[in-house]
C-alpha cells in the first residue's frame, strides 16, 4: 500500500509507515495508536533544547551535552552475562569514549569507524578522562536524517511493551518524521478567518512543530493550539447539551408559597443575602417553560440544605416528588433526618431509599414512591435503580454531585416527567474545573456563611507535640464539647507507616482517655454499626470520635468543637477543608489541629494556606495548583474527556478563551450547518458526538 494513494493520508493504517511493520504495529495499536493521525496525536511528554553543539575538548563530567564528531574505533566485547560496546568518537579538539552495554549488537551492527555521527548524552568520569554511557546517536552521513541533532528534540513517553519491540525514542521519532514527510498539509479544521480570531496557529503547523521544531516560541505556538483545540471541542459539546436542555418545553411550575412560607416562618435564624438570591434563580427556573439546570455552588457550612429544602417545598405544594441522591448512606440518612423534622410539620411524607434497607422495607417505600405518596425521596444509587418508579418527579437534587458519573445522573433524570435539574456541593471548585465539568449547567454561589457561625481556629503541630493536643482535647470535653480524631486509614500496612483509625482508638481509649468515652468510626462498619455509632455522637453519648474520612461529610454536630486531623500530608487542601466543616456548625467557638511530621517544604506550604484561609473557594484554587485536577475530586467522573495535552491546572486562559470561542459559534450556528463550520462539524461527530449523545437526556 502505498502512503500517497488514499484519499484521506491521515487515515492510513500504522503498519504502512516506514519502519512499523505488522509487528510494531500490533505494539502501537496497543496504545490506540492505529493511525498516522492517531500517532500524529501521540504527543511527546519533554523536549531536549539540543540546538547548540558542544566541542569535545570543551565538555566536562556530570554536563549534558550534544557533540559531532566521527567514529575513530568501534570494539564489542561478549561477556557471560551480556556484552558492552565502546567507540571512539573524535573532532578536532579532542575525543571521547562512548559506550554501551546490553543490547549492544545492534549498535555494532549500525556504527563503522569513520561514520560521522551526532551525539547527546551525560559525561561522566572513566579513570580520569571523560565518557559517555549509553548516548543517543544519530548518523550524518549524506542519506541520513538526523532528527537528535540541531533541533528542540521531542520525548515521547514509552511503555515496556515499545522497548521489547525495539521501539525506543529515536526509532519512534524517525517513523513520526516519515509519516509527517509523507503529508504535503493537514487539512485544517478552523479556516482562515477563525484562526484569526482565535489567535491561533495553523493545525498543519502545530502538528509539525509539536514534534519537530527549530525554536521554542514554534513550540509554545503549536502546544496552546493543539490545547486550545482540546478545550474547544469539549465546550462545543457542554453548549451544544446546554443547548438541548433549554429545547425542551415543559409547563413552569408555579411560585405557590404556602409551605415555602411556613417553612421560613419555623426556621430559628435568618437566611443570608447569598441564600435569598439563589432561591431567586431557583424560582426563576422554574417559572421557566425550560427545565432547570443548574449548579449550586457553596463553601461548607453555607446553609445549602436550607436552600434545597425551601426550593423542595415549592415543588411538592405542585403536587410533584422531589429525589435527593447522596453519595453514601450516612449522608443519605443525615438528609433525610433534615428533611423530614422540616416536612412533618406540614403533612408531608418522606421515605429514604438506600442499599442496605430490609427487603420488606424497601418494597413498602417502592409501593409508596410509585403511588405518589412519598413527596420526598431520599436515597443514594439506588434511587436510579430500574425498580424504582415515580408517579410524578419533578425536581432531582443531587448532593455532592462530582461523586457521581454524568451517566449516573442521566439515569435519574430520565425518571422526570420534567427533567428539572438541581446539583449541590460543598466542595468550592475553582473556576476552571467548574467551567469544564459543569460547563453546561447555570452556576449559583451561596458565599456567605450564616450569621450565627463562629470563627473556626486552625493551627498546625508536630507529630512530636500530639500530648499537647490531646489536653486540648481534654479542656474542651471537660466543658461540654465533643472532639472528633481522623486518620486516612483503617489498618496499618507494610507499605504505609501511617496511625490508623482501629489502633489509635484502642490506644487513646486504654492510655490516652480511659475516663471519656470514645466511638470508633470507620467505612468497614457495616450500616448498623455506623448508625449506632452516629446516633451515639450526636446524642453526646460519645464524647471523642476516632475515625476515617467518612465524617468528611454528613456529620452535623453542633456541639463538636475540636476535630484533630492526623497525617494530613496525605489530604488535599480541599479534603482538609471539608473535614474542617465539621466543626463549627453551632455556636461554639471550634478548633481544627492540623497534625503532620513531614518535612516537605511543599507540605508545609500546603498546610499555611489551610490555616491563613477559611474561604474554600481560595483553598481550592490552591488546591488545583498544588496538586492538578486528577486528584481533586478523587475520583474521575464516569465518561468524561481525556485530555492528550491540556491541563486544567495551567490552562485558565485558553479554557475561558476556547468557551467563548465555542459557545458564540453555537449561538450564532445551533446546528453547526454553515459552510465555515463544515469541518468543525465533521471533527465534532467523529470524536465526540457519541459522548455527547450518551450524556445527553433526550
Amino acid at each position: 500500500m502505498e502512503l500517497n494513494n488514499p484519499s484521506n493520508l491521515l487515515e492510513t493504517p500504522i503498519q504502512y509507515i516506514k519502519g512499523v511493520g505488522p509487528r510494531r504495529a500490533q505494539v502501537l495499536e496497543s496504545l490506540n495508536i492505529h493511525t498516522i493521525k492517531d500517532l500524529l496525536y501521540y504527543f511527546p511528554r519533554k523536549y531536549l533544547d539540543r540546538t547548540s553543539i558542544h566541542l569535545i575538548g570543551s565538555i566536562k563530567t556530570d554536563m549534558e551535552v550534544n557533540i559531532v564528531g566521527r567514529v575513530k574505533s568501534v570494539n564489542l566485547r561478549k561477556m557471560k552475562r551480556g556484552s558492552f560496546l565502546t567507540a571512539t568518537l573524535a573532532d578536532h579538539t579532542g575525543s571521547v569514549r562512548l559506550m554501551w552495554f546490553n543490547g549492544s549488537d545492534y549498535i555494532y551492527q549500525s556504527l563503522k569507524a569513520g561514520d560521522l555521527i551526532a551525539v547527546h548524552g551525560k559525561v561522566a568520569d572513566y579513570k580520569g578522562n571523560v565518557q559517555i554511557v549509553h548516548p543517543e546517536y544519530d548518523k550524518l552521513n549524506a542519506n541520513e536524517i538526523s532528527l537528535s541533532t540541531g533541533f528542540v528534540i521531542p520525548v515521547y513517553p514509552l511503555t515496556e511493551d515499545l522497548k521489547k519491540s525495539g521501539l525506543d525514542n529515536r526509532n519512534l521519532r524517525k517513523i513520526i518524521y516519515l509519516a509527517l514527510d509523507s503529508l504535503s498539509e493537514i487539512e485544517d479544521h478552523f479556516d482562515k478567518k477563525q484562526q484569526e480570531d482565535f489567535k491561533v496557529c495553523s493545525l498543519n503547523s502545530a502538528l509539525r512543530n509539536i514534534h519537530f521544531t527549530t525554536s521554542i516560541d514554534k513550540l509554545e505556538e503549536s502546544i496552546h493550539r493543539l490545547k486550545f483545540d482540546e478545550h474547544f471541542f469539549l465546550q462545543i459539546l457542554l453548549a451544544l447539551r446546554k443547548n438541548k436542555i433549554k429545547e425542551n418545553r415543559f409547563t413552569p411550575i408555579g411560585f405557590k408559597t404556602k409551605y415555602y412560607n411556613q417553612i421560613l416562618k419555623n426556621l430559628n435564624f435568618e437566611l443570608t443575602g447569598s441564600q435569598k438570591q439563589v432561591l431567586r434563580e431557583i424560582i426563576d427556573d422554574f417559572l421557566s417553560e425550560n427545565p432547570m439546570n443548574r449548579m449550586i455552588q457553596g463553601d461548607v457550612g453555607c446553609g445549602k440544605t436550607i436552600v434545597s429544602i425551601l426550593a423542595s417545598s415549592v415543588v411538592v405544594e405542585n403536587d410533584y416528588q422531589v429525589a435527593i441522591m447522596a453519595p453514601t448512606d450516612l449522608l443519605a440518612k443525615q438528609l433525610y433526618k433534615n428533611f423530614k423534622a422540616v416536612y412533618e410539620k406540614l403533612g408531608v411524607e418522606c421515605s429514604l431509599l438506600v442499599g442496605s434497607l430490609k427487603s420488606k422495607d424497601k418494597k413498602k417505600v417502592l409501593e409508596s414512591i410509585k403511588a405518589g405518596d412519598s413527596k420526598i425521596v431520599i436515597g443514594t444509587h439506588a434511587l436510579f435503580q430500574k425498580d424504582v418508579a415515580f408517579k410524578n418527579l419533578g425536581l432531582s437534587i443531587i448532593d455532592e454531585q462530582h461523586r457521581f458519573g454524568v451517566n449516573q445522573r442521566q439515569m435519574l433524570l430520565k425518571k422526570s416527567s420534567v427533567p428539572n435539574l438541581m446539583a449541590m456541593t460543598a466542595t468550592p471548585i475553582p473556576r476552571t474545573l467548574a467551567i469544564t465539568y459543569n460547563g453546561d449547567m447555570d452556576l449559583s454561589i451561596i458565599d456567605e456563611l450564616p450569621k450565627n457561625r463562629p470563627d473556626i481556629f486552625t493551627s498546625h503541630i508536630e507529630k512530636n507535640n500530639l500530648d499537647t493536643a490531646y489536653n486540648f482535647i481534654r479542656e474542651k470535653v471537660s466543658i461540654g464539647g465533643q472532639a472528633i480524631v481522623v486518620y486516612p486509614l483503617i489498618e496499618e500496612t507494610e507499605k504505609q507507616d501511617l496511625d490508623a483509625a482501629s489502633e489509635s482508638f484502642d490506644l487513646l481509649t486504654q492510655n490516652i482517655f480511659p475516663d471519656l468515652t470514645v466511638g470508633l468510626m470507620h467505612g468497614k462498619l457495616d450500616s448498623d454499626q455506623k448508625n449506632k455509632v452516629m446516633e451515639q455522637f450526636m446524642n453526646h453519648e460519645i464524647q471523642i470520635l476516632v475515625s476515617t474520612t467518612v465524617v468528611e461529610v454528613g456529620i452535623d454536630n453542633p456541639n463538636a468543637s475540636v476535630i484533630l486531623i492526623n497525617n494530613c500530608e496525605r489530604f488535599g487542601l480541599s479534603q482538609l477543608h471539608q473535614l474542617r466543616g465539621r466543626v463549627g456548625r453551632g455556636e461554639l467557638t471550634s478548633y481544627c489541629i492540623l497534625c503532620s511530621d513531614s518535612e516537605s517544604p511543599n507540605t508545609k506550604q500546603r498546610l499555611n494556606v489551610l490555616t491563613k484561609s477559611r474561604n474554600g473557594f481560595e483553598i481550592a484554587d490552591e488546591d488545583l495548583k498544588l496538586r492538578g485536577p486528577g486528584e481533586f475530586f478523587g475520583e474521575r467522573q464516569s465518561g468524561f474527556i481525556k485530555f492528550r495535552i491540556a491541563d486544567l491546572t495551567t490552562d485558565g486562559p485558553i479554557i475561558r478563551s476556547a468557551r467563548m470561542k465555542a459557545f458564540d459559534i453555537i449561538h450564532n450556528d445551533a446546528n453547526l450547518e454553515a459552510p465555515s463550520n463544515s469541518l468543525i462539524k465533521e471533527r465534532f461527530d467523529n470524536e465526540y458526538l457519541q459522548l455527547f449523545l450518551k450524556t445527553t437526556v433526550n
